[in-house]
C-alpha cells in the first residue's frame, strides 16, 4: 500500500489568528519538556507587537508558521534593525522566534522563506536567534539542558544546535552563564579582592538604585551602558525610548539588594541589575497571569533562591580596575542575607575574557552554553 506523501507548508502571519498560532506554539511544542519555563503570554504579545514595543520603531518584522502533514510544526521571524545595520555598517538580518519539530525538511523550509524575505530586502547575511533584537533573549541552548533557564533566558530541544547546522548555519558567538552558590563561593578571595580595589580607590562607594528616582537611575545606566559596552560584539546603542521600556518592565521586578550603581567621589562609573529569578514562580503558571498567576506570584516570591545578574557596566576609563568584583560581590552578599542559595551571572561573550575572569573569581562555575549563528545569503 502507498504511503501518503510527506507534505510541508509555509503561512505568512497576516491575520490576529495566525499570530495567536505563533505566539502559542511554543506552548504545545515544549510541553512534555520538564525544564522548558512557559514565558507571560501577555509579555510575547507585547515583545511581538510592532507598536507597543520600541524596537520596532526601526526595525520591520515578518512572520511565518510551517505545518508538516497538516499540522503545527514551527515558527520563524525574519528581522531587520535598521539601527544595527546602520552602526555596523552591515547589512545583517536576523532570525528569531525559531521553533521547529525534528524534521530538517520543515525546518529548511522556514530558513528558506525567512532568508528569502531577508535576501528580497538587500540582506546579506543573516544572524540569530534574536527574539527579536539583540537586547532581547538572543542565542540557542546547546548545554545546560537539565537545569531551568533563569529569568529571561531561553530554553531549546537538544536538536536544535544539528537542525541549524544541517540548515548551512555556522557558530557566530558562543554565550555563557556562570552559577556561583553559597557552596561555592569564595567568600575570603572576594573580600580580598574588594579590600585591594578600595586601597587603590578609596572614594568609591557602591549604593543600591533608588526606585523612587528610577527615571534619574535609568539615565546614567543608559549613559554607562552605552559607553561600556560600545566596542562588544553584537552591539547596538540603546535609545532612551528602549531603555525607558525596560526599565518600566523591570521596575516590576528590580530588588534594590541587588541593583546597585558605582560612584568614584559622586560621579557614577558603573552599575549591576541583578534580578530576582522569577521563573522559579512561572515554572507552573502555563504563561497565565490571570485569575491565579498574580497571586502565585505574591505568595511565592519570598521563597525565590536565586538571583540572575542580568546587567552590568563599567565605563572604559574605569574597566581593569576591579569595580566589577564589588558590584558582583555586592549582589551575592546581600543575596545571602536574603535566603538567596544561587547567583547566575550572565551571559558573558566568550571572546570576554576579563569577566569570566571575574565570574570565576568569585567561585563562578560554568553553568550553560548558548550559541549564535550566522550564514551567507
Amino acid at each position: 500500500m502507498d504511503q501518503a506523501p510527506v507534505t510541508n507548508s509555509i503561512t505568512i502571519v497576516t491575520t490576529d489568528a495566525e499570530k495567536k498560532e505563533f505566539i502559542r506554539f511554543p506552548y504545545h511544542h515544549y510541553q512534555d519538556e520538564p525544564f522548558w519555563v512557559p514565558p507571560l503570554l501577555m509579555e510575547q504579545k507585547k515583545l511581538l507587537s510592532t507598536k507597543k514595543n520600541p524596537f520596532f520603531n526601526n526595525a520591520e518584522m515578518a512572520l511565518f508558521l510551517a505545518e508538516h502533514n497538516g499540522e503545527p510544526a514551527g515558527r520563524i521571524a525574519a528581522i531587520i534593525d535598521h539601527r544595527y545595520n546602520e552602526y555596523h555598517n552591515e547589512k545583517t538580518g536576523f532570525f528569531g522566534f525559531f521553533d521547529v519539530i525534528d524534521n530538517q525538511g520543515t525546518a529548511d523550509l522556514l530558513f528558506r522563506i525567512a532568508e528569502e524575505w531577508l535576501r528580497e530586502r538587500g540582506m546579506n547575511e543573516v544572524m540569530g536567534p534574536a527574539n527579536p533584537g539583540m537586547m532581547d533573549e538572543i542565542g540557542i541552548l546547546v548545554e545546560g539542558f537539565e537545569k531551568y533557564p533563569t529569568i529571561l533566558m531561553p530554553y531549546h530541544k537538544r536538536y536544535y544546535d544539528k537542525i541549524l547546522q544541517q540548515g548551512g548555519y555556522e557558530k557566530a558567538m558562543d554565550l555563557f552563564t556562570y552559577l556561583v552558590t553559597q557552596d561555592s563561593v569564595d567568600r575570603e578571595r572576594a573580600n580580598r579582592a574588594v579590600e585591594i580595589v578600595k586601597r587603590r580607590l578609596p572614594d568609591i562607594r557602591i549604593r543600591p538604585i533608588n526606585l523612587k528616582k528610577i527615571g534619574e537611575e535609568i539615565k546614567i545606566i543608559r549613559s554607562i551602558f552605552n559607553a561600556a559596552w560600545k566596542d562588544n560584539w553584537g552591539f547596538i546603542p540603546l535609545s532612551e525610548e528602549e531603555f525607558n521600556s525596560l526599565a518600566a518592565h523591570l521596575k516590576t521586578i528590580v530588588d534594590p539588594n541587588f541593583a546597585h550603581v558605582a560612584e568614584i567621589n559622586g560621579e557614577a562609573v558603573g552599575f549591576s541589575v541583578a534580578l530576582p529569578d522569577y521563573n522559579q514562580i512561572l515554572r507552573d503558571m502555563d504563561g497565565k497571569l490571570f485569575p491565579f498567576g498574580f497571586l502565585k506570584i505574591l505568595l511565592r516570591k519570598k521563597k525565590i533562591d536565586k538571583i540572575r545578574t542580568a546587567l552590568m557596566g563599567v565605563k572604559p576609563e574605569h574597566q581593569g580596575k576591579g569595580i566589577d568584583v564589588l558590584l558582583h560581590r555586592e549582589a551575592i552578599e546581600n543575596g545571602l542575607k536574603q535566603g538567596m542559595y544561587s547567583s547566575e551571572v550572565g551571559w558573558i561573550l566568550e571572546n570576554n575574557v576579563q569577566m569570566i575572569r571575574v565570574a570565576e573569581r568569585i567561585g563562578g562555575e560554568l553553568d550553560k552554553v548558548y550559541r549564535m549563528y550566522r550564514k551567507k545569503l
